[in-house]
């Protein structure tokens, strides 16, 4: 019996006949670059971005650089957002090249001595996880003369529910618990560094609309009562992000829309502590995940036991989160097809399996799709965040995938 897959993303999904990615069939990518491929069109990126503006007009776009930070990719996506969140110093040595530093913020816990030097140096804004954090920071920025630009990130005292990771509400290493975020301030403040403001993340890969909008709210809330006890106004408040987008059978995408009408309402009737903030939203996944499709030809077909396999050349090495293995719990098909005939009646169930000597590098599990052969080229969709630099690329020594961007339309 097969098993559903999740829902092709909206510029993909009446495809009919050769999958085409960013204006050219998907044969024609491999056939220039090979495979296994990651294509990505910046087209799709920039709908993104109108939709955000649109729907949150007052308010800053952020990228995680995080979800996918290939150095030609991010040189594409920097012009379209406001700022650039960091958690590395690695990461803020590529997002240096492409924005300036005072667009740039750095968020993590395990910040080493040499990386909050690093960012104080530059210019850049760290979000300090804790107060020892805090202090190292206030220590080297006198060591070397430079004033730090630091911001508070706070362990909220909610969780952002249905979101796939929840990030508050529970001892967690990221951010200062909220009870104990205002001494915090009043410390970094009296030092005499510049403080910025809060970065509050609640979750992420959330699709419950609702309950988007009820922790922003809550956010919103907790952002002005810590003010008031540190008795300083934030510059900035990041709102955190968590939108997510449909990657399994019945995910359905959230309607931002509306988030960004109640959020609006929300800030017309925002405490007068944070009339002069500006407010932040900082997304990953859902402003690229949908941009990207992972190309891999069938290197083999078997039988085995009554089941069929397509052996695909690449795998969970390039695309962990696909096979299951990056943070599900119970496996799910991403949206998959076959790329030469999309759309087409199934005929068969099929199991798509990698080239890895391990049984859990399977991308997609018993899944009904148009029959194919070796040399036929298997998509992945929703390859734009978290694929390569998110996978065990080294693991088994194969060879490392190329990466191609399309031109924006």
């Amino acid at each position: 019996m097969s098993k559903p897959f999740g829902p092709l993303p909206p510029e993909f999904a009446d495809q009919t006949g050769a999958l085409t990615i960013a204006g050219r069939p998907a044969a024609d990518w491999t056939a220039d670059h090979g495979s296994p491929l990651f294509v990505y069109d910046p087209t799709i990126v920039a709908t993104r971005v109108a939709g955000f503006r649109a729907a949150f007009p007052s308010i800053d776009l952020h990228y995680a650089i995080k979800a996918n930070p290939w150095p030609p990719f991010l040189a594409a996506v920097a012009p379209l957002v406001d700022g650039l969140d960091v958690a590395s110093a690695g990461e803020l040595a590529t997002a240096l090249t492409v924005k300036p530093a005072k667009a740039i913020s750095f968020a993590g816990p395990g910040k080493r001595d040499a990386e909050l030097e690093a960012a104080i140096t530059a210019g850049s804004t760290l979000n300090v996880e804790s107060a020892g954090e805090a202090r190292r920071a206030l220590a080297i920025g006198e060591r070397i003369g430079v004033t730090p630009r630091l911001a508070v990130r706070v362990n909220p005292d909610m969780e952002l529910k249905g979101s796939g990771m929840k990030m508050g509400g529970r001892p967690s290493p990221f951010g200062i618990d909220a009870e104990h975020a205002a001494a915090v301030v009043r410390e970094i403040v009296a030092a005499g560094a510049d403080w910025r403001g809060f970065h509050i993340f609640a979750g992420s890969q959330a699709l419950d609309t609702q309950a988007i909008i009820d922790t922003q709210a809550a956010t919103l809330a907790l952002a002005a009562r810590l003010a008031e006890e540190a008795g300083a106004q934030p510059l900035l408040v990041n709102l955190g992000g968590g939108f997510g987008i449909p990657y399994f059978p019945g995910d359905t995408p959230v309607d931002i829309a509306r988030i960004g009408d109640a959020l609006a309402q929300a800030l017309a009737g925002r405490p007068d502590i944070l009339a002069n903030s500006r407010f932040a939203i900082e997304l990953g996944r859902w402003l690229v995940g949908e941009c990207g499709v992972y190309l891999a030809r069938i290197v083999d077909r078997k039988e085995s036991r009554g089941e069929t396999f397509l052996v695909v050349d690449g795998g969970l090495h390039h695309q962990l989160a696909a096979s299951g293995n990056f943070g599900t719990v119970v496996r799910r098909n991403y949206p998959v097809a076959i790329a030469h005939c999309m759309n087409a009646e199934p005929e068969e169930t099929v199991s798509i399996v990698g080239c890895l000597c391990t049984p859990l590098d399977r991308l997609a599990d018993r899944v009904a799709l148009p029959r194919a052969e070796v040399g036929d080229i298997v998509a992945i969709f929703l390859a734009g965040a978290y694929g390569l630099t998110a996978s065990p690329a080294g693991f088994l020594g194969h060879p490392a995938p190329s990466e191609v961007l399309g031109r924006a339309s």
